[in-house]
């Protein structure tokens, strides 16, 4: 069963939003900076995995950033909030449309 939720690591005042698959791997991941939670990544498991196949990684990570590496089930605390599937879907594409506007601005080969 797919699961939402954030939580927010203090140490680098970042709000992490998860949508996670029902063995605990992130499938999407959104990153919040600040007080004004900017958006600073936005990555998709299946975008990233196809990225790396093509040969792309570098370009993909540069504008959406990467998921989690291991599954929730190892992580230390971080006290998790639920959301629901339109909250996530709204942060998702609200973060998504801020990545693409920065890689715009800021275009990194291949991207």
């Amino acid at each position: 069963m797919t699961q939402w939720f954030r939580c927010y690591w203090d140490e680098e005042d970042m709000w992490f939003c998860f949508e996670v698959d029902s063995d605990g791997w992130v499938t999407r991941q959104v990153e919040l900076r600040g007080p004004h939670e900017e958006p600073v990544a936005a990555a998709s498991l299946a975008e990233w995995e196809a990225a790396l196949a093509d040969g792309t990684l570098e370009a993909y990570e540069s504008v959406f950033g990467a998921t989690a590496e291991v599954p929730v089930q190892e992580w230390d605390g971080h006290d998790p909030h639920d959301l629901g599937v339109d909250e996530f879907e709204a942060i998702w594409l609200a973060a998504r449309t801020a990545c693409r506007a920065r890689a715009r601005i800021n275009p990194v080969s291949g991207a």
